[in-house]
């Protein structure tokens, strides 16, 4: 079942999509009791159960064996050198001296003097996958890199991290012809079946690793990074979903924070209605913003768009490849380009096109959003994706609640609330794993000041976010700057006020005003 959106992350045109409340409702102190050691002395843990065990030697003083990575020719990429490794860490968290998974690591290594030690990163999802990623990325971070150590990997259940597949290429393109809006009976019974067989794909594939793979259980295993990094405190780069990940480390391990930045915030008040209901209002807030640089009325073109996809939901558009350009497809085409101004272009050749009877361009940027390259072969973030967001999410909305929500949906957006009112109610339905939690728990007393920085046009992960992050950190601990810009996402963006303020604070340790506001 394709997705049009969730939050995703700053890499939104390969596919990286987001998702979830993260779970995690008590703070173990902060793991103040012996976090930062690599000596092999033992750290507490509290695990899922809510049982406390002390980490053993063989996690704490395990030593990386970084070498040349396999996957691509990452040691030519751009940025620098880059090594990869396995970091062995617990299957089960409340179980830290029993089965172990191993996590796929990638760095390099500071290029300059005067070092600070590592910088993580997350780049969304979750189910993006920070191994392939880092090297595209390490150029926006060039400054950074001087004195830090980039390191990112690929989060337990993700890529080279036991990677997730619950269904193959021939299933997923099947599944495409499946309406994300039903309007039958038939086609509800079509919407939910196809939920149902893709969770017994992914229970089959994950085993038991489905129950493992929760926010706070990769927010542990970042606290086993930081240590056999060598780094006594956690310095963190997360983006999209990557700031909720942030703010569950935070609430785990005030006392390890150092210069935690989260960029393009999930709002963490917000349940998985919430965050659907969020996003409607972002993504056509962002179209409107697209709509008004084409000279357009944005209510009136904004019907325009709405009634272009209710012709496709009766009749769909032919492309050159022979595939059909669906309403469903349609609608996530129109989604990928609202990700970055420098989209709109696009976008506007795409419905032109498609106005004329040609779904071709549409269906392109579809693929791009869901991982579909020429010889019909996808990727599987949506896969990593759906399965950590719906062990976090708690929520289960049945059809007729859904139904009751939809006109709400509808009046926020007539282009985008239909189908997140829908994929609200199917994307965990009758999931094989019961949800943990309804919000991410992210209060960080004590913690050292975290840079909370939001954009007011993005779409995926809208503005009001970022100040509800800093407000649920804490007074003294959440700190917002906000850059009056478009797109997912504010560092590397255009912004000169946001990126010598961010890297002020990561470099230095500068930590602007709160409420700071960058206007270019």
């Amino acid at each position: 079942m394709a997705r049009i959106a969730r939050w995703a992350a700053l890499g939104a045109a390969a596919g990286l999509l987001v998702a979830g409340c993260s779970s995690g409702s008590s703070s173990d102190g902060g793991d103040a009791k012996g976090g930062g050691r690599t000596s092999g002395a033992a750290s507490p843990t509290t695990g899922s159960s809510g049982t406390t065990a002390a980490l053993p030697s063989s996690l704490t003083a395990q030593k990386l064996a970084w070498g040349r990575c396999k996957a691509t020719a990452d040691s030519a990429a751009p940025g620098g050198d880059w090594q990869c490794a396995t970091l062995k860490a617990p299957l089960d968290w409340s179980k830290p001296e029993g089965e172990t998974i191993g996590l796929a690591l990638i760095r390099s290594k500071a290029t300059g003097g005067d070092r600070i030690g590592s910088l993580l990163f997350n780049f969304g999802g979750p189910g993006g996958s920070g191994v392939d990623y880092m090297p595209s990325y390490a150029p926006t971070v060039s400054k950074l890199h001087e004195r830090y150590d980039l390191v990112s990997w690929d989060p337990r259940g993700v890529g080279a991290s036991e990677g997730v597949r619950c269904r193959s290429d021939e299933a997923i393109q099947a599944a495409e012809d499946i309406d994300a809006t039903p309007d039958t009976p038939a086609e509800e019974k079509a919407y939910f079946q196809d939920a149902v067989d893709f969770g017994k794909g992914c229970q089959k594939a994950a085993g038991k690793l489905m129950a493992h793979v929760s926010t706070t259980d990769t927010a542990r295993d970042m606290d086993l990074m930081r240590q056999v990094l060598g780094d006594s405190s956690m310095h963190y780069f997360g983006i999209s979903y990557g700031t909720e990940l942030g703010g569950v480390y935070a609430h785990l391990f005030p006392k390890k924070v150092g210069r935690l930045i989260l960029d393009a915030v999930v709002d963490p008040s917000a349940d998985s209605v919430g965050h659907a209901e969020n996003q409607a209002k972002g993504f056509q807030r962002a179209l409107d913003d697209y709509l008004k640089s084409t000279g357009q009325n944005p209510k009136q073109g904004t019907q325009k768009i709405a009634d272009l996809l209710k012709r496709l939901d009766a009749k769909p558009l032919p492309t050159s490849s022979g595939r059909e350009l669906t309403q469903s497809l349609a609608v996530t085409g129109i989604v990928l380009p609202l990700y970055s101004k420098s989209g709109w272009p696009t976008l506007t050749s795409a419905l032109d096109a498609a106005e004329q009877g040609d779904g071709t361009e549409l269906l392109a940027l579809a693929d791009g959003y869901n991982e579909r390259d020429d010889s019909g072969h996808y990727g599987t973030t949506t896969h990593s994706q759906r399965v950590i967001s719906c062990l976090d999410d708690k929520q289960r909305p049945t059809a007729e609640e859904t139904k009751k929500r939809l006109p709400a949906f509808e009046k926020i957006s007539p282009v985008f609330g239909d189908f997140l009112g829908w994929d609200s109610a199917g994307w965990c339905h009758d999931w094989p794993v019961a949800g943990q939690f309804d919000t991410p728990e992210v209060s960080a007393p004590g913690a050292a000041p975290i840079l909370v920085v939001g954009n007011t046009g993005d779409p995926a992960t809208p503005y009001e976010g970022a100040r509800k992050m800093a407000d649920e950190l804490g007074k003294g601990v959440g700190v917002e700057l906000t850059w009056k810009g478009e797109g997912h996402g504010a560092y590397g963006s255009g912004s000169d006020c946001v990126d010598s303020t961010v890297n002020a604070y990561l470099l230095n340790g500068t930590v602007p005003d709160d409420g700071k506001v960058c206007a270019s």
